[in-house]
């Protein structure tokens, strides 16, 4: 039964189907979920510091059921933005109403869209890859395949890295600098990767391409069938879908870098170059990421076995209550910048 916990991962999009289906105040349910009850569980509850064993590893590799509770995100978003759609569509809500949904299919977008998406991109299977990047989709952020996997895990924790945020930058001002950057240099590792193969700009290799057809065909779908109120539903909803993750970018590896050696070069990525959580409710409905000092160590470990690691930054808070934080940098930068390695700070 303990495999099943992170049946809890679907309690986002299921306040989020409540809101769709009674409407009026309940459309923010979902964000007074994540933000106001989520926090309060994890500030009731203990954390969890304990890993697996070895014999505990092997058997929870063995287990499928963690695979099929991530494949399962894929249906579960396309029935929730088919609804939403219908549902603007053929009911005049009230102005209040058309916010509250944007914020909460925005918020499965960022949770059960680009963070399943992020594990799933790890992968090395083609069919687990495809899952990702349509989970990508809906939030426009599908060069993140790209910038992540390329790009992040090789600069992490250095100023080359747009996923990274500077000692006292603010998440306002990080928004714009690692969405714009990220985009920036995902086109920059395709052509890369495009010259390595003797391939073109017009190549069928390409994703980056690929990416940006796909995303305007999911625009143009949504206009022809829905119409223009929709497609600025679906708009502002993929929005927040994407700054929600750059929200979690920005509490991830906040302030942290690693030094350079005698060499010039960076040193490796250890268990200290990002924020790690133990706070339990965070960790199951977001997969484990909170253990993300672990998954930057070796990011071929599937979320259900990542470990903690004493030596790794630890948060004050769980990742939702720090998003939470952000929002009031001189709150953010009270707490952390004190948790900062002193030697990190520049």
């Amino acid at each position: 039964m303990k495999d099943l916990k992170y049946l809890a991962a679907f309690s986002l999009p299921l306040v989020t189907f409540i809101g769709l289906f009674f409407k009026e105040i309940f459309t923010f349910l979902t964000p007074f979920y994540a933000f106001v009850i989520i926090p309060i569980l994890e500030l009731l509850l203990p954390v969890e510091t304990s890993n697996l064993d070895e014999n505990e590893v092997e058997d929870k590799l063995k287990r499928k059921v963690f695979d099929w509770l991530l494949y399962l995100n894929l249906p579960v978003i396309i029935g929730l933005l088919l609804w939403s759609f219908y549902t603007v569509y053929t009911q005049n809500l009230a102005t209040y109403e058309f916010i509250g949904l944007i914020f909460s299919v925005g918020i499965v977008l960022g949770t059960n869209g680009i963070n399943v998406a992020h594990e799933l991109g790890h992968r090395q299977s083609t069919n687990e890859r495809f899952i990702g990047k349509a989970l990508l989709l809906p939030s426009f952020y599908m060069h993140f395949y790209i910038e992540h996997n390329f790009g992040h895990h090789l600069h992490a924790a250095t100023p080359e890295d747009p996923a990274t945020a500077r000692y006292n930058q603010s998440v306002y001002s990080f928004w714009f600098t690692s969405s714009i950057r990220q985009y920036l240099n995902a086109w920059k590792i395709q052509k890369r990767l495009l010259k390595s193969h003797n391939q073109g700009f017009l190549s069928v290799k390409n994703d980056m391409l690929w990416y940006t057809i796909f995303q305007m065909m999911y625009l143009g779908a949504i206009l022809y069938f829905f119409g223009p109120t929709v497609l600025l539903f679906g708009l502002l909803a993929g929005i927040v879908g994407f700054i929600m993750l750059e929200t979690v970018n920005y509490i991830e590896h906040y302030g942290l870098l690693r030094h350079k050696t005698k060499s010039g070069r960076y040193e490796r990525v250890r268990e200290m170059h990002s924020w790690n959580s133990n706070h339990v409710v965070g960790r199951i409905v977001l997969y484990e990421l909170t253990r993300h000092s672990d998954h930057h160590y070796k990011s071929s470990k599937k979320y259900q076995i990542l470990d903690c690691h004493d030596e790794s930054p630890q948060m004050a808070y769980g990742y939702p209550t720090s998003m939470v934080l952000t929002l009031c940098p001189p709150l953010w930068f009270a707490i952390m910048n004190k948790r900062i390695p002193k030697d990190m700070i520049v």
